[in-house]
């Protein structure tokens, strides 16, 4: 049953990663109705973004490398006006900082005290609230090549939410770059290509506090399964969500989302 929960668990991962309707939220909300011990922890959640990091990766797979050569050039030559991917390595890393830096100082609070369904809730209405605003007010005229060192920052700064369950990280970075008048799209593609540095430091960190008491075939077996359903759904999930975009609002994920949280309070906290 842990292999099928597993695939179960990778599958919402990925579903809701990449729609903003909060993966970590759903998880936890999992968590409380599948009472694995094996997999109800925070290590297991963080392998699942593994598999959608990896996700990301494939599908954007040439963006990341001209990403990583313009760093270098930028670098190297110093120029970071001809090549717009110079640019652009440089506006993620900017906007990674904040969210590297509340991880890093403060992890053990999060862990401990946002993995409630009280804040899902809460968030999950915030969440809502924001996505409408967005929508109503944002001019959505902008794209990747306009964006400043300012408009880095500012959803970098929104990222640092989205380690609080429900408020959905993809969410809450789109609605930033949308309430600086960045087209849904642009803004998409800018909050998956953000999440690539600030994934990959949460695993890293995770594989490196692991030890060898820790590996069974049966802990091998569920985590691979989980991060490769969440790494397949998670492709297709970015591929029609971009599409979808184009012509569609959030206005039906803000709904969702509150109906959700209605739900959940009357299953958890009523």
């Amino acid at each position: 049953m842990e292999y099928i929960y597993s695939i179960i668990f990778g599958f919402i991962q990925s579903l809701t990663e990449f729609l903003p309707i909060s993966s970590s939220g759903h998880l936890v909300i999992f968590h409380k109705i599948i009472t694995d011990a094996f997999l109800n922890n925070l290590t297991f959640d963080v392998i699942l973004h593994g598999g959608t990091l990896l996700a990301v990766i494939i599908y954007f797979w040439e963006d990341v490398i001209n990403i990583i050569k313009g760093f270098f050039n930028s670098i190297f030559r110093r120029n970071l006006v001809s090549d717009s991917y110079q640019r652009l390595s440089w506006l993620i890393i900017i906007g990674t900082i904040p969210a590297a830096v509340v991880g890093y100082f403060f992890n053990d609070l999060i862990e401990n005290y946002f993995r409630d369904i009280t804040w899902v809730i809460i968030m999950l209405v915030v969440g809502s609230i924001l996505f409408i605003l967005s929508e109503k007010y944002s001019k959505k005229v902008r794209d990747i090549e306009s964006m400043t060192i300012a408009d880095s920052l500012l959803i970098g700064l929104a990222q640092v939410l989205a380690f609080v369950p429900g408020t959905s990280r993809s969410g809450i970075t789109i609605v930033a770059a949308m309430y600086k008048n960045f087209d849904r799209v642009n803004a998409a593609k800018y909050s998956f290509l953000l999440s690539i540095p600030i994934i990959l430091g949460a695993n890293i960190r995770k594989v490196t506090q692991l030890t060898l008491s820790d590996f069974s075939w049966t802990f091998i077996f569920v985590f691979i399964l989980g991060a490769a359903s969440a790494a397949l759904i998670g492709y297709f999930t970015i591929k029609y969500l971009l599409k979808y975009l184009l012509n569609h609002s959030l206005i039906p994920f803000a709904i969702y989302r509150l109906l959700l949280a209605i739900a959940l309070y009357f299953i958890f906290v009523y």
